[in-house]
């Protein structure tokens, strides 16, 4: 039997008494591991003590404005790059224009290339020679660095080259007589 659920006697330990036992060996722990016992400091850091209000002056626990904590959360989870990346999107009527985002709309980003579809091929042979104007406006709107390359595609129309089954061969002009 250990000595710290009975009493000398060998009766159980009750109530107050076995709650002082506890007590006691928590107490030897702790100056086992060089810590004084009835210190205030119970796992918090030793650099920062615990203030009971908030006061006149900004405490970390005042209520946030939404945007700041939005900000934040992305900072501390790394999805800046992707929220400068979605900025492209939401805003590329202002970005470049309204004449040419009315003739093309971006359609991905990926590592710094933006994809560009073009409504007409005279309009995304006018998008390449207007390339570096576009690039520029880009990261003076959402920062440097989000786009560095644009790919610009013309219209797209159905392949009758390429594909998942394209079979080598004349191709449709076997089925048209």
């Amino acid at each position: 039997m250990s000595t710290g659920s009975h009493t000398p006697e060998g009766e159980p330990l009750r109530g107050s008494d076995l709650a002082r036992a506890a007590l006691e060996a928590a107490k030897a722990s702790a100056k086992a591991r060089g810590q004084v016992p009835g210190s205030r400091s119970k796992g918090r850091p030793q650099g920062r003590r615990r203030r009971r209000w908030s006061g006149a002056g900004p405490d970390d626990r005042d209520p946030q404005p939404l945007g700041r904590v939005a900000s934040r959360m992305a900072v501390d989870r790394g999805w800046t790059e992707r929220l400068q990346g979605g900025q492209v999107f939401g805003r590329w009527a202002k970005l470049v224009g309204e004449d040419v985002a009315e003739h093309a709309k971006p359609i991905a980003l990926s590592d710094g290339e933006l994809t560009v579809q073009a409504d007409s091929t005279a309009w995304a042979t006018q998008l390449r020679l207007l390339q570096r104007e576009l690039l520029k406006r880009i990261a003076a709107g959402v920062g440097h660095g989000i786009v560095k390359k644009l790919r610009i595609k013309g219209p797209d129309a159905p392949s009758w080259r390429h594909g998942p089954r394209h079979v080598s061969g004349r191709g449709p002009r076997d089925t048209y007589g």
